[in-house]
């Protein structure tokens, strides 16, 4: 009987000291594990060592939950800035290619056609004397530029007022909406025939009009007349027909405006910056440096803005968009 006793009495405590152990252990956080394992005596029965053992394993199954519901809500919280820098940086991004949009539409040309000018010739003391191929393949080799002519009555250099009208006509057509490739935009830059043509097609002009004004040992010679390629040149005769075209339209339009005589179109296929051409090309000589009345016609400032507006008609005509 005592020995029933005695087993059911072990039976309960054993009972009691584990149930206490669970309890124990699930009111054991992380941090008081270490607390009481900093604070526990080294001297413990070997039972309060495997005790403990017990309880450290409950409590790291419990701290791994409480940490993953942590790392949960972190991860959550995560995504949320992260959501929050993606829709701040997609916000920038949006503007930013809104703002390059911008930029390039403003660069566009907003009626869909791309002209290419040349302000013929070049400053005197850019040295282009080095010689270059007239046309692509050519034996024949022809100064890269030259200055031009220069008015006889005024002493304005030709190079001068072909890159004054050439940036005047710039901006008109600029303002009728047509993108604009220059050849060049200053008297310092050294740029050849060759390179001129070729610039005009790599950044897209559709057609090249070539600025130039005339001289004559003869000072009564005077007006205006435009040189394209024949249909026997041998580098650009497939741009023959649109390059007469192109001509005729700006000659017809720039004579009825300023009121200069028309001289007509003359052939030519022995201009290096024709024959590197590969659009339609042209070229306008505006009058007769040579010549009073053309000299200083070509000056007067109001004369300038019929130069400027009869070229522009004649570009707007070639495309068909003259009203």
């Amino acid at each position: 009987m005592k020995k029933k006793i005695i087993g059911i009495l072990l039976a309960v405590t054993l009972t009691v000291s584990q149930a206490g152990i669970v309890v124990y252990a699930e009111d054991v956080t992380w941090e008081d594990e270490f607390t009481q394992m900093d604070e526990a005596d080294e001297s413990e029965t070997p039972e309060a060592d495997v005790t403990w053992d017990g309880e450290s394993e409950i409590s790291e199954t419990e701290d791994d939950e409480e940490q993953v519901e942590v790392t949960e809500e972190d991860t959550e919280a995560g995504e949320e800035e992260t959501n929050t820098e993606t829709e701040t940086e997609a916000t920038e991004t949006g503007t930013d290619t809104e703002s390059d949009v911008q930029t390039e539409k403003s660069t566009e040309a907003q009626n869909g056609h791309v002209v290419a000018i040349d302000p013929g010739h070049q400053g005197s003391w850019v040295n282009m004397s080095e010689q270059e191929p007239s046309g692509p393949g050519s034996s024949e080799m022809k100064a890269k530029a030259t200055t031009g002519t220069q008015g006889r009555y005024t002493g304005v250099p030709e190079y001068q007022l072909n890159l004054d009208i050439s940036l005047a006509l710039q901006k008109e057509l600029e303002n009728r909406g047509y993108r604009v490739v220059m050849a060049r935009t200053d008297n310092d830059t050294a740029i050849s025939n060759s390179e001129r043509a070729l610039k005009a097609y790599e950044e897209g002009g559709e057609i090249y009009v070539r600025i130039h004004a005339n001289g004559s040992d003869d000072s009564s010679v005077n007006g205006a007349l435009g040189m394209t390629p024949s249909y026997e040149n041998p580098y650009v005769a497939n741009l023959a027909e649109e390059s007469y075209r192109l001509t005729e339209c700006i000659l017809n339009t720039y004579c009825n405006e300023t009121g200069f005589n028309n001289l007509g179109i003359q052939y030519h296929d022995d201009m290096t910056g024709i024959n590197w051409s590969k659009i339609p090309v042209m070229i306008l000589e505006m009058g007769f440096m040579t010549n009073e009345h053309d000299d200083t016609a070509m000056q007067d400032t109001d004369m300038q803005a019929k130069m400027v507006s009869g070229i522009a008609d004649g570009i707007d005509l070639y495309f068909g968009d003259s009203q």
